[in-house]
């Protein structure tokens, strides 16, 4: 950990009745890093994201933001589920600006703060269309946009992509990679797809078993932008191979 840790779970143990769900997990997320979460259904992730966000209380084990101790602490990090969630009667631009007006900020300066970034995440024109008029990924988009805008400078993001087609999938990964560099976020990823995580994260945390553990920690060496053919290369499989014989 040569960079500060941002965000620490430290020996994280959760149970519901008889059912341990989790095992002493210990994750970092470092300033500006993209780390992943990897691992069958079942091994506890969204369970562990819960635990990171506030929302439950672990067995054992704390969560740290900036080395302040937030565990059981509800809106210290920002967390987007699968579902893009966004309000069908509300505009585009009152969706992203929600959670600074639910922060007590009045509507028009939200708008006014929400509005300039609407350029930098490629929403630039949908500020006043209702979420229906927007396709599925410029939708997540918004949510991504809201996520960052009720984010201290981490946010959690649960399966993201998992609901768009592979076309559309592979250009919000390009342009999220890209949007990575240019506003100060650092984000753990729930993921299932091999592919996504080698592609996107800097490290990857393999949790498998039950309860859920940390299997092993792989480093993507790759500097990033990575070259667009990173996905063919030999390298791209070898890490796949090593991810697959810890699943």
């Amino acid at each position: 950990m040569d960079k500060m840790a941002l965000l620490r779970a430290e020996h994280i143990s959760k149970s519901y009745g008889e059912k341990h769900v989790l095992q002493d997990i210990s994750i970092h997320l470092d300033q500006g890093e993209l780390v992943s979460l990897l691992g069958v259904s079942g091994s506890g992730k969204t369970t562990l994201f819960h635990i990171l966000s506030g929302l439950v209380t672990p067995d054992n084990g704390k969560v740290y933001l900036r080395d302040k101790d937030v565990t059981s602490t509800p809106g210290s990090i920002s967390y987007m589920l699968q579902k893009d969630l966004l309000l069908p009667h509300k505009k585009v631009i009152d969706n992203v600006s929600l959670p600074l007006v639910l922060k007590g900020v009045k509507k028009a300066q939200a708008r006014e703060k929400a509005d300039p970034l609407f350029a930098e995440f490629g929403l630039e024109g949908t500020q006043y269309q209702y979420p229906s008029q927007l396709s599925g990924g410029m939708r997540q988009r918004a949510a991504l946009l809201r996520t960052y805008l009720s984010s201290d400078g981490v946010a959690l993001l649960d399966e993201p992509f998992s609901a768009l087609d592979t076309l559309t999938k592979t250009s919000i990964h390009k342009w999220y990679l890209d949007i990575m560099q240019h506003i100060d976020l650092s984000t753990l990823f729930i993921t299932h797809d091999i592919d996504e995580a080698i592609l996107l994260s800097d490290r990857i945390y393999i949790l498998n078993g039950a309860p859920g553990e940390i299997r092993d920690e792989i480093v993507i060496k790759e500097k990033k932008p990575r070259a667009e053919d990173f996905a063919l290369s030999d390298a791209f499989l070898e890490y796949k191979r090593q991810i697959i014989s810890k699943l």
